[in-house]
């Protein structure tokens, strides 16, 4: 076991961080690798205490209200240091039952996204809710920090739904690009992957490349000992790896993301994020 090769499992207190814990506790047992927890508080200073400051205050009334402030904060802090540290054990306790075989746990105060890259060099492999706590409160559909993370990061990020179950199928969206074909390259020797029927799939417009790309992605496969399934099949690449994955019985997907630029995806959407939103099943996300 390589302790500079470890899962990295992002969670926080949303119905989806049991998820993330299963998922990165499979992804743990079948790599060998050692899996830890992360927790990160952020601050929110959105947040205050409901009372009208507004007005004039002298300077005596203005250093007690900081005071009194200060104090606030401090004693948020140590409710959800505290809070976090029993639902840190708690999922440490499902990991080590469900197989993972060295589970350790880490809380940070600051932003996800600086978190991580800080770490990222000793991790193989990050494990990431769709939908987290603020998505949940929200009803978004779709995490605010799913995009910025997997942007920021250059190590695959395993993006997990409302559900987890150990994958019998995998679903590569392949379009003949150095992502999806060192995608490829990591699905033939990853031991994650180790005997599970791949279903490989080109959609999208024609090219006259496509069956020799597919063609060798499929020989690369069938080196690392997987069984095989290719397609090219024409048409909107949301709309046909969605359907596919589910008249296939898909459990996981692999694909490329975020291809184009923050400000492209701005202006005209992100093809990753509406199919994120389509797909009810893990994804691992490749930069």
């Amino acid at each position: 076991m390589n302790p500079e090769n470890k899962i990295l499992a992002c969670v926080d207190r949303s119905p989806c961080a049991d998820h993330v814990t299963d998922c990165a506790a499979w992804a743990a047992r079948r790599m060998d690798a050692p899996l830890e927890l992360l927790h990160v508080i952020e601050r929110h200073p959105e947040i205050g205490s409901g009372r009208d400051h507004s007005g004039s205050i002298g300077v005596n009334s203005q250093e007690a209200l900081l005071t009194e402030l200060s104090e606030q904060d401090a004693a948020f802090t140590r409710n959800a240091r505290e809070q976090g540290r029993v639902f840190l054990n708690r999922l440490r306790g499902r990991a080590i039952a469900a197989g993972a075989p060295q589970v350790d746990v880490r809380q940070r105060h600051g932003g996800l996204e600086e978190t991580l890259a800080e770490q990222e060099d000793a991790v193989s492999l990050i494990v990431l809710g769709r939908r987290g706590e603020s998505a949940a409160t929200a009803q978004r559909d779709l995490g605010r920090n799913v995009e910025r993370v997997v942007r920021a990061l250059h190590r695959p990020i395993l993006s997990v739904t409302d559900s987890f179950r150990e994958p019998k199928r995998v679903l590569i969206a392949f379009d003949g690009s150095g992502t999806t074909r060192r995608g490829i390259e990591l699905v033939a020797r990853s031991p994650l992957f180790a005997g599970v029927p791949i279903h490989l799939l080109m959609s999208g417009k024609e090219r006259p490349d496509g069956p020799k790309d597919i063609e060798w992605a499929r020989r690369a496969l069938e080196g690392g000992g997987h069984e095989v399934h290719a397609a090219i099949v024409p048409g909107d690449p949301e709309q046909v790896i969605a359907r596919h994955a589910a008249e296939d019985g898909i459990d996981l997907l692999v694909m490329g993301a975020y291809g184009h630029s923050p400000l492209r995806s701005l202006l005209f959407g992100s093809k990753t994020s509406d199919l994120l939103r389509i797909a009810s099943i893990p994804t691992l996300l490749l930069r």
